[in-house]
């Protein structure tokens, strides 16, 4: 790989894209913010990313301070990259690219890889901005299946497939209508109102979103 770039500018933007303007390291972000992840994951869920520059940006990142990585004990006995509080720091920048980015996804290009965690962050800052409490949330979307810690302080913020325990709300919805609360086109309590996302479960997380 060539040397890394800098803007040598003394600017708070241009330090920070020092650290994050390279091309795959938002998106690396934004998937070690479901968790630790090993780099076979991070691969596959990574569609279009080449090994030698995907090992490249998490060695950066480690030496950033942005990642951390660590093997896990046996039977698992592999390595793991994590985010460290540094890194987890970027959520709300990903939270504002996402909302700013919204209104490129007009359609979906035949080209387009999909995944259905990749709407977990938007559908994140729904929750949250709807002022429904803190909880898990599992989401069943066409793709798949994920699940959100809304309001969480610290560790992950989503995970990949149902909740590894009891959530307090489970949401059920279909692509058209998640996009269009991913775009901010509807809030999430409108479409529960209108009987586009079912919601299930006797949580207080449950309860605000059906305004029961």
């Amino acid at each position: 790989m060539p040397p890394r770039r800098r803007y040598d500018q003394y600017c708070s933007a241009a330090r920070a894209l020092d650290l994050v303007g390279d091309r795959w390291t938002l998106l690396i972000v934004r998937e070690l913010l479901a968790g630790p992840r090993r780099y076979t994951d991070l691969h596959a869920d990574l569609p279009g990313v080449s090994t030698d520059v995907l090992a490249s940006r998490l060695k950066d990142m480690e030496r950033d301070g942005l990642t951390g990585r660590r093997k896990l004990p046996p039977p698992g006995a592999a390595y793991v990259y994590e985010l460290t509080r540094r890194g987890r720091e970027l959520l709300p920048v990903l939270h504002a690219l996402g909302e700013w980015g919204s209104l490129e996804l007009a359609e979906l290009r035949p080209t387009d890889a999909v995944r259905a965690h990749w709407s977990a962050l938007p559908l994140l800052a729904a929750l949250s901005g709807a002022e429904v409490g803190a909880g898990v949330v599992e989401v069943a979307l066409d793709e798949g299946e994920f699940h959100l810690y809304v309001g969480a302080e610290e560790g992950p913020v989503y995970g990949h497939g149902p909740a590894p325990a009891a959530v307090d709300a489970r949401l059920v919805m279909d692509a058209a209508t998640c996009k269009e609360v991913c775009r901010g086109e509807s809030a999430i309590t409108d479409a529960v109102r209108a009987g586009r996302v079912t919601v299930t479960g006797d949580g207080a997380l449950a309860k605000a979103l059906r305004e029961d």
